[in-house]
């Protein structure tokens, strides 16, 4: 077991920081390891936050969802993936067997319907070769309009990045957040 590089700030927090956290976290929520963590740098913290995708995108809740899961278990962030099942699966909908899927090496397509296995493809040829090959373009064009394809592009990348810190930082895993699935 690791121990935090970087331990996260403890209350009471800055006006500037207390305001980000204010802006992401339910009422009565105590911010989040990773947001305490990086708090030690405010402007990044800001960055990060504003940069979030988490608003009512044009892709659904469960397509978002699907691909952050995918990307932060290929990334090997089990914090931020079981963050996320504990937020949002609720509204979701993943059974535990798609859940446990997201974090297999090869996907079950069984338990997928075919844009959601475009989907998986998507964040897993991304992680892999930081492109989209022609066949899965087309796949996924006949699924999604050319913003929601962005969406989902930029959806992939930031979670790479959100993956690199909380891995690089070694944070802790929050006590409501399951561990990996399966």
């Amino acid at each position: 077991m690791y121990s935090p590089r970087i331990q996260p700030v403890q209350p009471p927090y800055t006006s500037d920081v207390q305001a980000a956290f204010d802006r992401v976290m339910p009422p009565g929520m105590p911010p989040l390891k990773l947001f305490r963590s990086m708090a030690h740098n405010p402007r990044v913290l800001q960055r990060l936050l504003a940069a979030g995708l988490l608003d009512r995108g044009s892709i659904s809740l469960r397509e978002r969802e699907l691909l952050i899961l995918r990307t932060t278990a290929r990334c090997g962030a089990e914090y931020e993936w079981g963050v996320h099942v504990a937020a949002f699966n609720g509204q979701a909908g993943l059974s535990p067997e798609q859940l446990a899927d997201t974090c297999a090496v090869v996907t079950d397509g069984g338990l997928w319907s075919s844009t959601e296995q475009a989907l998986l493809a998507l964040a897993d040829s991304l992680h892999s070769s930081a492109a989209v090959e022609d066949r899965l373009w087309q796949q996924l064009s006949s699924a999604f309009t050319e913003a929601q394809l962005i969406e989902c592009l930029v959806l992939v990348g930031f979670y790479h990045a959100v993956s690199f810190v909380v891995n690089g930082l070694r944070v802790e895993h929050e006590a409501q957040a399951p561990r990996w699935a399966g």
